[in-house]
Order: structure tokens, then sequence, then C-alpha cells
């Protein structure tokens, strides 16, 4: 939380982010409303508080929120002076990313957003609760009430896309000055309601071969040059390489690089041996009706070769068809390590179309 976020509102001041200012609002007897915001989504979340666990950041910068509530947390960082800065909000992200958090639940406005923009992870999903000022970004849910919805949502299973949202961030002296000049700080991942694709049918079913195109045409326009790619089995991924125009073994294991094949049904050996080697990224769907994304059909992506490709290198593809197909259960991993499933466990961010994507959850 940004204990000032939205103090400057009541005093007509255009924003928080001068302490000056924030001093000024108030002796003028402003308060800042993200205690009681921030309350009201901790609230929300009584109905799955056996689903989740809150980190949160010391004090007056989120350990307030929850003293009195039904969650389970704990706290991380301290907080060493009286007024916070921007340099305990990076503090506290970075913190909170080291203990491998799914969301970044924040409060505050635009500037917070951008505070955050800077240090936040690529991929790290971050949803914000409204509390400032200046709220242009695309990252806030609509309202506190809405925000702990999207969150019990996830912790439910429910499908919820994600998508990158731009953040804005408003210069507050042009603003006092009657001048609006918006500058862009970057763009953060979100989750927001689930919205299908337009390919569907009237009820709501995907239309399978235009879906995995579409799944393939986002795979394909967003490979790297130099990257190997290692693409499991299943009818998904044979889509990709079907719109490459390459050979497929639809149950093995093919390496692709530069839009060519370099590798055919490889080995788990041969696997290892070209990832150790050079950068690589893993491709792999989910199998129906199981939910398995490793050690079903697949156990060429052996632990070593999961870990030495690294799991930020992970894209997992399906249709969201296939996903509802699961009726909220979890997708599973089973790759023979222990130790592994659980740094797999979590959330993961499923592509289930061109530029469209879901949270879904990894259980052992």
């Amino acid at each position: 939380m940004n204990p000032v976020a939205g103090i400057g509102g009541p005093a007509a001041l255009k924003g928080s982010d001068d302490h000056l200012l924030v001093e000024q609002a108030r002796r003028g007897g402003s308060e800042s409303k993200v205690l009681e915001r921030t309350v009201v989504t901790m609230e929300g979340l009584a109905g799955v508080k056996d689903r989740i666990e809150v980190v949160a950041y010391a004090g007056a910068m989120g350990e307030a929120a929850l003293t009195n509530s039904v969650l389970r947390y704990r706290v991380v960082g301290e907080i060493d002076r009286h007024a916070t800065s921007k340099e305990d909000t990076r503090c506290a992200v970075e913190l909170l990313q080291a203990e491998s958090v799914d969301i970044i639940l924040f409060s505050g406005g635009d500037g917070t957003a951008g505070d955050i923009c800077d240090v936040v992870k690529p991929g790290q999903v971050v949803l914000g609760i409204p509390c400032g000022v200046k709220m242009h970004s695309g990252v806030f849910a609509n309202n506190p009430v809405a925000a702990g919805k999207i969150i019990c949502d996830i912790a439910l299973g429910k499908l919820t896309s994600v998508i990158d949202a731009q953040v804005m961030d408003i210069d507050e002296k042009a603003f006092r000055a009657g001048v609006v000049r918006a500058k862009f700080r970057g763009e953060m991942t979100v989750p927001e309601e689930l919205r299908y694709i337009q390919q569907t049918k009237s009820g709501g079913r995907e239309v399978e071969a235009l879906v995995l195109q579409e799944i393939a045409a986002d795979v394909i326009d967003k490979m790297k040059p130099g990257i190997q790619y290692l693409l499991g089995s299943g009818s998904t991924c044979a889509a990709i390489m079907e719109s490459l125009q390459l050979e497929n073994t639809l149950l093995g294991v093919d390496v692709v690089k530069d839009r060519e094949l370099i590798l055919v049904d490889a080995t788990e050996t041969q696997l290892f041996s070209l990832v150790a080697s050079a950068p690589s990224e893993i491709i792999i769907t989910v199998i129906g009706g199981q939910g398995h994304i490793f050690g079903r059909g697949n156990q060429q992506l052996s632990p070593r070769v999961i870990r030495a490709v690294r799991l930020e290198n992970l894209n997992v593809i399906a249709t969201k068809t296939k996903l509802e197909d699961l009726q909220d259960k979890p997708l599973l991993v089973d790759t023979g390590d222990p130790s592994l499933d659980e740094k797999l466990a979590g959330l993961i961010r499923v592509t289930t179309g061109y530029e469209d994507s879901v949270l879904c959850r990894v259980s052992p």
C-alpha cells in the first residue's frame, strides 16, 4: 500500500507524488483512504481464506490492512522512516518477488504503478486497487470489491484472462497548470475478466481449428532469433509445426531454431546436450481431460532439461475449451523431481489465442 495515495484529491492538488504537497493536504484536513479501501478488498477474500496466503509488506504499507483479517498472512520488510517513499515501494516489490508470490496486489495510483513497473519482472502478475488521484493506467480493478472478486476467481481456479496493460503517469506540475502531459512508464501483466476470442460458437465454445491457428500465430510471432524451441507432443504443438510447414512428431519432442527444424523426435540426452549449450525455451500443451503438462508422454523433458532451460522460459499453450473441460481443476506436473514440481506450482500464464492468455494454477 502507498499510505498517502489519493490524499491530494480532496485538497484539489491533482496528485500526491510531492511530499510537500502531501503535508499541505494533511494540514488542510485531507486523509488518504488507502487503508479503508484495501481492507474492503481483503474482506472480499474471506471465502477463499483456505486457498491463499498473503505476504504483506510491513506496517502501513500492507500489514495494517490485515491485522483484523481472517486471512493467513506473514510480513516481510520493515519501514525505517515516518514518511514512505518510492524507494520503499520498489523495495517492497523486490521482496515480494523474492517470495515467488503469484500476484502483487497494490493500493495506490499511477505514481505507485509506475514505481512498481520500474522494478517488476516481466510476466509477474500485478493488480491495482484504485486509491490514487491519477489513475489513467490500465492496471487497476474497477473498484476494491472488483479487485477482491478477481483474486477469488483465480484462487478458485476459474479461467481468468491476462493482458499486458500500459502504465501511464501524468506530470502533476503540468496538470496543476492545466496541461495534461502523460508519460508512458511501461507495461505490466494484469488479470481481467475472462473474455473469449472472436472465433466462438454461439454457446461460447471455440472453433478449435481457428483457435489452434491463432495460438500458432501468436507463438511464431514471438519466436526470437537464435533461440532453440523444444516443442512437446500433442495436436496443439503440432499446429505450430504445421504453420511453420515443418515435419512434426505428434507423440515426441522436436526442436526448432530460426523457424527451421534442427532435431526430430529428440531423446532426453539429445535435448540436455542442446539446452546446455545454447539458450532455449520449452513449448508444451495440456493433456486433455487430465491436465498434465509434465510427466505424461513428454518424459524427454526431464528435470535436468527443464532446469537447464529455466522456468521463466516455459511456455504453456492450450485452447480455453480444453482448460474449461478440466472443470476448475489445476494443471498437473509430475516430473519425478518433487522439489522441481514444487517450484513449478503456482500460477502460470497459458496462451489461448493470438495475444490472448489466461491464468491457470499448477499443482504437483
